[in-house]
Parts: structure tokens; C-alpha cells; sequence
């Protein structure tokens, strides 16, 4: 195992981005959000991602020079058309207008469709909460998740990212996935040979299994928490695909693009500024009493705590990866 420095991966995965055909401007930002997860020890969604990501572009399923366009659609809304590109690219496009409109209306809803996120959400939040704004993300995938009482996956893992700025200039911030587990974190087990908990998934059959390639073969995924999850992954299907005109993860059809693994999909991200409700101070102040009861119960952990600490450690440390992992990847960025 050897380190590498933040920058340098980041360089490394701009040569492979652009290698596969991606603009120099694409390949800028999936690099910074792709070494961002590995940075911050977010395996599922670093490193891992970009054999994903090749398979993806070599398949032609994706854009990855696609330019969206932002439509101005309201006081406090703008949609956004990612063009079959990737969504962050279409959410750095709309950012500025986007500012615009929460700080002069108090809020904004940013609506992108086909769109391909296949990283971590709390990147997309992160930024806006450590300008002061509260910001929630809601984006859905390909169908992998059976509705509550269903025999059939239609949901996609349909994963929500909230961000909320802190009294200390720090933010507090999670990234959960609507179901039991995230579909990269099942991929991993499999490919590391681990069970799965009770209740994560369903093998073609429909039985409850523990085994990971029963869950990725023909199986399917369970909504975390029962009926309550099921709610939730409905809820985010549409939002980011009704009401934005993306695809419902079941709409999402790749077999003409053997290798695609990114979804088409859609995002939906809420801003609010919360200093309408009062004060930007009194806001903070009321979360932090929040966060002092949480750790009066008990809770020794925040939401964010372990990533934030890893980056911490990383960022003087460099970040871990293996003499195997690297070759490939500098094999990858040849072409």
C-alpha cells in the first residue's frame, strides 16, 4: 500500500477521463468528485467507480461532452438539460443562476433531467451549505429496489444528500441511500466474498437472501426500514423524475449499450436561505442545540464526523491505495 496526494489523483483521473473521450471541462469535475470519495474514505463511490465509469463511456450510452442548458423557469426555479451528460457538470452549470435566485427569493429549486450520477451526493450539497444555505438533493437510479409488498424491483436506491450550515463554519451533512444498502456497497461485497445483513435483498425468486451476486443477478434490493423506506424511494422518484422530466428508474433501458452502468435519470436539489426564517445566526444556534441534545443521548457520532476526519487525515497523509489499484489506473489513462 502506498499514498498518493489529493492533487496528483486528481490529475491521474483527469487523464483517464479525457482519455475515454470526456471534455477537458467534464473530466475536471467527475475527477475532483471521484478523488473527493477516495479522499474521504467513501469506497463505494471512489476508486471503485472507475472501471464503472470507462465500461460507461466505451459503451456510448453517455455524453461526456455534452453541454447542458440552463432554463430559467421562475422566481425560484431553473431546469436544467444535463444533454445525456453527467449531472454535475449540469448542477456547476446552474449553480450561478441558481445563487441568484435563493438569495433574492429565499429559495430555489434546480430541476436537471437526463442526467448520469453515478457518484456520492454529498458533494452536490456540501458546497451550498458552506455558503450558508440548507441544501437537499434527491436523485433516483435504475431499478434495483422492490416496492414495499411488490415482487419486482421499480425503484432505483434513490439516495437524498442534506446539508445545513453550522454556528462553527463547519456544516453538518449526510448522504443515505433508500435502500437497506447502496448498490456499489452490495457490488463490493461481492466482490470481497461478504454476506449481506438480514433484509438487504431478494434473490430471482424473490426469497430473502444474504448473498450479494443472488441480490446483483436477477434479484433485487429492499427499501431500508420496511413501508417507511418504500415511502421515501417513491417520493424521490418523483421528485426527480416527474418533476423534473428525467426517467423513472424503471424507464431506465441501457441493453443497446452493453457496459453501461451509469443511469439516465434525473436530480432535483432544494436550496434555502436560512436566514429568511430569522437570522443566518439564529439558525445556527438552533442547530447547535440540536446537535447538544443529540450528545446528551448519547450520540457520540454526527452525521459527516468519520468522512470529515478522514479527509482531515488524508488531506496531511495521502490518500491509501494499492500498487495494484494505481497500475490500473495509470493503464487507464493511456487510452
Amino acid at each position: 500500500m502506498t499514498r498518493i496526494d489529493f492533487d496528483a489523483l486528481v490529475a491521474l483521473l483527469r487523464r483517464i477521463f479525457v482519455a475515454h473521450g470526456a471534455s477537458a471541462a467534464v473530466a475536471e469535475i467527475l475527477a475532483r468528485n471521484c478523488a473527493g470519495a477516495e479522499r474521504d474514505g467513501a469506497a463505494s463511490h471512489g476508486l471503485f467507480r472507475i472501471d464503472g465509469y470507462v465500461s460507461t463511456l466505451q459503451s456510448g450510452w453517455v455524453d461526456p461532452r455534452a453541454v447542458p442548458v440552463v432554463e430559467d423557469v421562475g422566481a425560484a426555479f431553473v431546469r436544467v438539460d444535463a444533454a445525456n451528460g453527467f449531472t454535475q457538470p449540469a448542477l456547476a452549470a446552474a449553480t450561478p443562476r441558481a445563487l441568484a435566485k435563493v438569495r433574492e427569493a429565499g429559495c430555489c429549486v434546480v430541476a436537471i433531467r437526463r442526467s448520469h450520477h453515478f457518484a456520492a451526493l454529498w458533494p452536490d450539497v456540501e458546497p451550498f451549505a458552506e455558503q450558508g444555505l440548507v441544501a437537499l438533493a434527491l436523485v433516483n437510479s435504475m431499478a434495483v429496489v422492490v416496492p414495499h409488498g411488490g415482487s419486482r424491483p421499480v425503484y432505483g436506491t434513490n439516495p437524498m444528500g442534506f446539508a445545513a450550515p453550522r454556528a462553527d463554519g463547519g456544516i453538518l451533512v449526510f448522504d443515505q441511500a433508500s435502500s437497506a444498502m447502496a448498490h456499489g456497497d452490495v457490488q463490493i461485497a461481492r466482490r470481497e466474498g461478504h454476506a449481506l445483513p438480514p433484509g438487504t435483498g431478494v434473490d430471482a425468486d424473490g426469497r430473502p437472501t444474504t448473498d450479494p451476486a443472488a441480490v446483483l443477478d436477477g434479484g433485487a434490493l429492499l427499501a431500508f426500514g420496511g413501508h417507511k423506506g418504500s415511502g421515501i424511494a417513491m417520493m424521490i422518484e418523483i421528485m426527480a423524475a416527474a418533476l423534473t422530466g428525467g426517467q423513472f428508474s424503471f424507464e431506465v433501458d441501457w441493453s443497446a449499450h452493453p457496459g453501461a452502468q451509469t443511469p439516465c435519470t434525473g436530480q432535483c436539489l432544494i436550496l434555502i436561505d436560512p436566514a429568511r426564517g430569522g437570522t443566518l445566526a439564529g439558525f445556527t444556534a438552533r442547530v447547535e442545540r440540536l446537535i447538544a441534545q443529540m450528545h446528551a443521548a448519547g450520540q457520540d457520532r454526527l452525521p459527516g464526523d468519520r468522512r470529515f476526519a478522514t479527509r482531515a487525515q488524508t488531506l496531511r497523509e495521502g490518500i491509501p491505495i494499492s500498487a495494484e489499484r494505481l497500475a490500473r489506473l495509470e493503464e487507464l489513462a493511456l487510452g
